[in-house]
């Protein structure tokens, strides 16, 4: 069968694979290798210097010193962007053994446990993204100058003024076996969305990171940067990178929906919902792990009058002001944001479910208000989630159970770099303190 795809891409032109794995931070990394040397990376991988690549926890020396990507073979596919090369994924290995610090093994692993029960965890991922440069100035700025609305969602002036790039992603994403389903601009200026149809987990994640890379390459051929990056502009909505979930049995019927049960959910989904708010605290290091993340999740003013930031741990139906919203009985999670790894964040988000149901933890209660207008209004409200990078990761630090269920070498390894990561945003000395504070005492 390899010797078959070899043969297919070959007479497609290919010489190269781009071989691929994902860090810890969520940046797709790795190598081209020869096609003939194919083989031998799906066998034995492509190997890497592994303490080279973010979060491996590898030594310097022995066996266990080499990362090994090995290729998925049914992952590989031309790249239209690149031509002669073809992308493939690869799951993480060190020593012969799947390395515990790989975060698609992590989300492997997850999916193995529900495939005892005979179910099947499908994922539709809505990214969103900005278009940016950087200014005269150095400073980053949107790309598009002319993009100055005070409201600028579906600005369709935009879209013409950018068709060229979002063309572009058009007929590359179709060639990469995309289902799209819609492109628009969203709430902030320069920010855009591109849909496409859902997926099994571990291909929806696969599919995201490519999604990722064709981005990345089509918005530099236009001058641009494809930023991932949850809040560029204070005063403005940020990026979220919702996850549309749903779970169906051996039969293909659903899990968690109910369109007579509350919220459009059954015992199932509730109890899955449940879970994730349970866990919300210690999730929200996973699905929203940089310090700018939480300038996204933040009750801010937006200069569009309108922000989606999802705040409080509540369930609603079809309530965007909610951290879980129903709809159409499936769950939408939005609190992962685009700089999430993207393997992890849905590895934590199904062992949060998952503890929900295994637990049988109560349903929660039905949010049928707007929050943004009881918190105006100076009335209760449910728990809301970290304020901080800080906060989230001391949540997962005491979060046993969600630590236990995805693996302590990854979660140390996670939480070393990310208190770094905090350690030097907590000793910069900003524009707006030195504006406050140099002369005002």
């Amino acid at each position: 069968m390899l010797a078959q795809r070899m043969e297919a891409l070959r007479a497609q032109g290919v010489h190269s694979v781009m071989a691929t794995f994902t860090d810890l931070h969520g940046v797709p990394k790795g190598k081209l290798v020869p096609l003939d040397g194919l083989p031998d990376a799906v066998v034995t991988g492509a190997g890497f210097a592994g303490p080279s690549i973010w979060g491996t926890g590898l030594p310097r020396m022995g066996a266990r010193g080499e990362y090994f990507g090995r290729v998925v073979p049914e992952s590989l596919r031309p790249l239209p962007w690149l031509p002669g090369v073809a992308h493939a994924v690869c799951d993480g290995f060190a020593g012969g053994q799947p390395l515990a610090t790989c975060s698609r093994q992590m989300l492997r692993r997850q999916l193995a446990r529900l495939r005892e029960l005979g179910w099947t965890f499908h994922v539709g991922i809505e990214p969103e993204f900005f278009l940016l440069r950087r200014g005269e100035d150095g400073r980053w700025v949107v790309a598009d100058g002319e993009d100055r609305l005070g409201k600028p969602s579906y600005d369709l002036k935009a879209i013409v003024r950018n068709h060229g790039f979002l063309d572009d992603m058009r007929r590359h994403l179709t060639a990469l076996g995309f289902e799209l389903q819609q492109m628009d601009h969203e709430d902030a200026t320069g920010q855009y969305e591109i849909n496409y149809r859902f997926d099994e987990a571990l291909a929806a994640a696969d599919r995201y990171q490519l999604f990722k890379l064709t981005a990345h390459a089509v918005a530099q051929q236009h001058g641009s940067t494809f930023s991932c990056m949850p809040k560029p502009l204070a005063g403005a909505p940020g990026s979220g990178l919702h996850f549309h979930l749903s779970l169906t049995d051996a039969d293909g019927k659903p899990v968690m929906a109910d369109a007579g049960g509350p919220m459009g959910l059954s015992a199932t989904g509730l109890r899955f919902a449940a879970g994730l708010l349970e866990h919300g605290d210690a999730l929200a290091a996973l699905c929203a792990p940089t310090v700018n993340s939480y300038k996204r999740l933040a009750v801010s003013e937006s200069a569009s009058g309108t922000t989606w930031s999802p705040v409080w741990k509540a369930a609603g139906d079809n309530n965007r002001t909610c951290l879980v919203r129903t709809v159409a009985g499936r769950i939408e999670w939005r609190l992962p944001d685009p700089s999430c790894n993207v393997y992890a964040a849905l590895a934590a988000t199904l062992a949060a479910g998952l503890d929900g149901i295994d637990r049988e933890l109560p349903a929660p209660e039905a949010i049928d208000a707007d929050l943004y207008q009881r918190h105006a209004a100076g009335e209760t409200l449910p728990p809301r989630l970290p304020r901080d990078l800080h906060e989230a990761l001391a949540a997962l630090r005491s979060d046993a159970i969600l630590r236990d269920d995805l693996g302590e070498a990854f979660c140390e390894q996670f939480l070393a770099l990310k208190r770094a990561e905090w350690d030097a945003y907590a000793q910069q000395v900003s524009d707006w303190e030195l504006a406050r504070y140099a002369d005002g005492f």
